[in-house]
Order: C-alpha cells, then sequence, then structure tokens
C-alpha cells in the first residue's frame, strides 16, 4: 500500500484507494481480502503465512524509491510469491516493481499520466494512464501483453509463473469496469 501521512499527526499510515473495494468486489465478489501493511523484508512473509495469503495484488501510486519500507517490503512480497508460485497482478507501480526486480531499469515516458490511450497487443483496448516511468524494454522472463503507441510497455506477464501486470487503473475505471479487466484478474487470481 501507499504511505501517506495525515495533517497534525507525525505518524506514516498505509493507504489504499477505496475504488479498489468496489474494482475487486465486481471481478471477485467470492473473494476475501486482506490489506497487507508496509513491515519491511523481515517481517512481511511471517504476516502472509499467517493469514494464509494465496494471492498478491500489488496496487499503484508513489515512484519506486519514494518510500523504501514500501518497496522493500513488495520486493519481499515478490521473492515469496516467485518461490511459493503464488498468482501476483501488479499494477502500475507493481509493473514497474516486477521490471526492476527482473533486472530491468525504468525510463521517463512522456504525455502519459492523466491522460487515455490505446494499448495494442495481446490486449487490444483503450485505458486511463497516470505513469511516469516505464520499462526500459521487455524484462527478461517476461513476455510484452500490450504496448503504447509510442512503444512503452502496458502490460506484461511472467513465463512459466502465474503473474501478470498493468500499467493502466482498474479501479479508476467506472463501475461496473471494464469486462476485460474483470475477467483477466479472475482468470489470474482463480
Amino acid at each position: 500500500m501507499r504511505i501517506t501521512s495525515a495533517p497534525n499527526y507525525a505518524e506514516p499510515r498505509d493507504a489504499i484507494a477505496q475504488d479498489w473495494a468496489a474494482f475487486l468486489a465486481a471481478a471477485l465478489p467470492e473473494a476475501s481480502w486482506l490489506l497487507l501493511p508496509n513491515l519491511g523484508r523481515e517481517r512481511i512473509r511471517a504476516y502472509c503465512e499467517s493469514w494464509g495469503v494465496n494471492r498478491l495484488l500489488l496496487t499503484g501510486g508513489d515512484d519506486i524509491g519514494a518510500t523504501p519500507l514500501r518497496d522493500e517490503t513488495e520486493q519481499a512480497l515478490l521473492e515469496w510469491a516467485g518461490e511459493a508460485c503464488l498468482p501476483v497482478l501488479g499494477v502500475c507501480r507493481g509493473l514497474q516493481l516486477m521490471a526492476v526486480r527482473a533486472g530491468c531499469p525504468l525510463i521517463p515516458v512522456r504525455d502519459h499520466a492523466g491522460t487515455r490511450h490505446p494499448v495494442t497487443g495481446l490486449i487490444a483496448k483503450d485505458v486511463n494512464s497516470f505513469h511516469t516511468y516505464a520499462p526500459q524494454a521487455c524484462p527478461a522472463g517476461f513476455e510484452v501483453l500490450a504496448s503504447a503507441p509510442d512503444g512503452a510497455i502496458e502490460a506484461m506477464r511472467r513465463t512459466g509463473k502465474p503473474w501478470e501486470a498493468w500499467m493502466w487503473h482498474p479501479e479508476r475505471e467506472p463501475a461496473p469496469f471494464d469486462p476485460t479487466d474483470r475477467l483477466r484478474l479472475r482468470k489470474l487470481f482463480l
């Protein structure tokens, strides 16, 4: 989750956009969800195992490097998910984190933040866009599912693992949400 602060309080807070609850209820109404706090590398695995976490969703918000504790927590979550063969969906920052973890640097992209644009490839549709960075290339062990007109990677999946990542935010689409996104999430997580 994003790390935020509240005015007049000297305490960091883990937060998630409220839109996620509605999207997840529409896509997987039978699922129970647990928000994972940013506990760092040493504690997050035991926390997840004690709660029986069996799927992982990495949400967007903040660039990599903005909050080191979140970076550390999510890197450890990806390591654990890879070892346990858990399904993972990375959204926006989640895609970027997967790329960086696979050794692929990020590059700045222009004219993506706050726009809509088409993506083409195995996924073809118009998407919302809020990011300012994208993977420099397709990371080793991944395949591109969709690209923007400027060539920026907009969706990818891990070969040999149930991992997928999208640069767009499915939770920011109007309800009842994009049926393609709902179906892709169901297929990945069920």
